[in-house]
């Protein structure tokens, strides 16, 4: 078995590909999007991309992935409330940043298909070793479907049918919101207040 080479030609395609998928998500007609059209922006054949990807929706997964993780590590602050606090920041600046309804729309996109939604699985897990983590330190944190839909699905509502990012400000509220459903375990050292 050959180790393949960090940075070697694998990376080089992965990086132009992403990078061509990117560029065209941002102009206007992304519904068209192609794998014929991402081949002829990144160079790589037409071949390659369906080799590695199978299809426009596992390409898109990945891009979404990679960008997500390189942009927005979980954080470890070591107490739950700072965790939230500085999870749903990122997200609301993901979000308003230069290519936040790129990522949006790419997920939108490529979130057809349950096969294809490693990357929403992948942050799952990063998610749900935060949440055990404040459980093991005796915090009550809530579950990773209270995470979603009361601070990460409201995040993104705002921005896709508002058309407007949701402020940092209001983000941390949304932490205040779920932490109001999970009281403190007693003895904790939890403050019950928002």
């Amino acid at each position: 078995m050959t180790a393949q080479r960090p940075g070697g030609r694998s990376a080089r395609i992965r990086t132009a590909v992403h990078d061509a998928a990117v560029e065209l998500l941002q102009e206007a007609d992304w519904d068209a999007l192609s794998i014929a059209q991402v081949a002829e922006r990144s160079g790589v054949h037409q071949a390659t991309i369906y080799r590695r990807w199978g299809t426009l929706t596992g390409l898109l997964d990945d891009v979404v992935s990679e960008r997500l993780i390189r942009s927005s590590p979980v954080p470890d602050t070591g107490t739950l409330r700072g965790d939230l606090d500085a999870y749903a920041t990122r997200a609301a600046l993901d979000v308003a940043g230069p290519l936040g309804t790129v990522f949006l729309r790419g997920a939108l996109v490529g979130s057809r298909s349950a096969e294809d939604q490693i990357y929403l699985m992948e942050r799952g897990v990063d998610l749900q070793t935060m949440l055990d983590r404040a459980g093991e330190r005796g915090e009550n944190p809530p579950t990773l479907l209270e995470l979603m839909e009361v601070v990460l699905a409201p995040i993104y509502f705002h921005a896709i049918f508002f058309g407007v990012p949701m402020g940092v400000e209001q983000a941390k509220s949304l932490v205040d919101r779920l932490q109001a459903l999970r009281p403190p375990h007693p003895g904790s050292g939890q403050d019950p207040s928002p």
